[in-house]
């Protein structure tokens, strides 16, 4: 266990919409850590007030900064002082975008894959594995934190679906995103288990229905399981890495 929450840990397009803004950690190399001593909050100095900023970036490009959270694609700092020369100081635009970029919207939003965006609005860039990693790990320790059950089940799932979806082979994803925190390292192995777990019967799966001669759909109905379940199955059975959904059985 990280951590112990009621509500549910993944990051949907509810929670990316909903989420409160707050301020810990950035968008890359995100990791669990432990709070600032009051020492270390009187040491620190004040932050800018950054809301004017962010509420002119909320009007200026919505589809960023609005209702849903876009991950941002890397260089979009000079793009908006390009784009807006006379909108930004660029100390307030810088730390306006690291207290963004350090909200659990916006983190939500990496743990969810999606792509970087520019300023209109368009996908430049898949976001990195190990970045949806950390981000998971950070939403995660976040909404732990403020739970009365333990939501590492459902870490340990997004990390298999995480894993599914970088097109990297289980042990490549690991040595990627290992870290030296324990706790996070035995999620990812725990995760890696359910994979190597799910392989095998997928393997069993492909062999009964290669033997059984029939038809995808028959097979499905003979042993009562869901078609897209069995051709999901089927299909990380013939090719390891392929991305493929996983429907709930």
């Amino acid at each position: 266990m990280i951590g112990g929450c009621t509500e549910s840990f993944f990051p949907t397009m509810t929670d990316i919409q909903t989420e409160p803004v707050v301020t810990p950690p950035t968008d890359a190399n995100i990791e669990a850590s432990a709070a600032p001593t009051p020492a270390e909050k009187r040491a620190r100095p004040a932050r800018p007030n950054v809301l004017p900023v962010l509420e002119k970036l909320a009007a200026l490009y919505p589809h960023l900064f609005g209702a849903v959270f876009r991950p941002l694609k890397r260089g979009i700092f000079q793009d908006m002082l390009e784009a807006q020369p006379d909108s930004f100081e660029k100390e307030s635009l810088k730390d306006a975008l690291s207290t963004h970029t350090r909200s659990t919207r916006y983190l939500a939003s990496v743990a969810s894959g999606m792509p970087r965006t520019d300023l209109q609005g368009q996908p430049v860039e898949a976001m990195a594995p190990e970045h949806v990693h950390h981000a998971l790990l950070e939403v995660f320790r976040r909404r732990q934190g403020r739970a009365t059950e333990d939501l590492t089940p459902q870490l340990q799932a997004r990390i298999v679906q995480a894993i599914d979806a970088s097109g990297l082979s289980p042990e490549a994803y690991a040595e990627l995103v290992r870290a030296r925190n324990e706790a996070a390292n035995a999620v990812l192995d725990q995760a890696l288990s359910d994979i190597a777990q799910r392989t095998a019967k997928d393997e069993a799966l492909l062999r009964a229905f290669e033997a059984s001669g029939q038809t995808v759909e028959a097979f499905a109905e003979m042993y009562g399981m869901k078609l897209a379940v069995v051709a999901a199955a089927l299909k990380r059975a013939r090719t390891p890495l392929a991305i493929a959904a996983t429907p709930e059985a």
